[in-house]
């Protein structure tokens, strides 16, 4: 196994399983957490993520396809996508290749939404653009089902913060082309909410900051 990444809820791995390449992912146990809740949360979440990815799936997002779900070691062995991260290419296609890119990003989030489901780490760490054009969407870890404006908003507004920390030379034409692709799916009137509520969440984070 190869380490590829390291996170605080979890770890990937690049395996080799029935000549296969794939990706484990394991929730490692949590020294400070009381061992009988701390192997409840870590079985809650690898049951959880494997059901919300397929629960993507149906709704039209392209997602990793998962092999096996080990609930007692807390491991998802799941298909290791071939590409790139979006964080990775974003910055580097043609002026018309990142709009229709954005606006594609956009149509995958509007779907989530619409079909109830929050990724909760909307990055494009987390969107690999495969050698065929798709946008993969990966990591559900911090995903959960709502139908709620306010974590929709939430959603949409991480994207934009991570738009403006990576890809602050394209940011503001990206996001105006990730909305225009979610409204695509979710229609007008849900994207004008939505839109109000991101604004919101702008203004708490700034009042928060004044007062600091």
């Amino acid at each position: 196994m190869v380490l590829i990444k390291k996170g605080a809820e979890a770890s990937l791995y690049l395996e080799n399983w029935h000549n296969r390449k794939v990706i484990m992912k394991r929730r490692l146990p949590k020294k400070y957490r009381i061992p009988e809740l701390d192997l409840m949360i870590r079985s809650q979440r690898t049951i959880h993520e494997p059901h919300i990815i397929h629960k993507a799936k149906e709704a039209g997002v392209p997602t990793p396809t998962i092999f096996m779900v080990d609930v007692a070691e807390a491991n998802i062995i799941m298909e290791f996508v071939e590409g790139k991260q979006v964080k990775e290419v974003l910055d580097h296609v043609s002026p018309e290749e990142r709009l229709n890119l954005s606006s594609l990003i956009g149509r995958m989030i509007g779907r989530l939404h619409k079909h109830g489901i929050i990724h909760g780490d909307l990055t494009t760490s987390n969107m690999i653009l495969t050698p065929y054009g798709k946008v993969v969407f990966v990591d559900f870890g911090l995903s959960e089902r709502s139908k709620e404006l306010e974590p929709k908003g939430v959603d949409l507004h991480l994207m934009k913060r991570t738009l403006q920390s990576t890809h602050y030379k394209h940011a503001k034409e990206c996001f105006k082309a990730v909305m225009s692709g979610y409204a695509e799916a979710v229609g007008k009137e849900a994207t004008k909410k939505v839109t109000a509520k991101i604004r919101e969440i702008e203004k708490r984070g700034r009042y928060v900051a004044d007062r600091g």
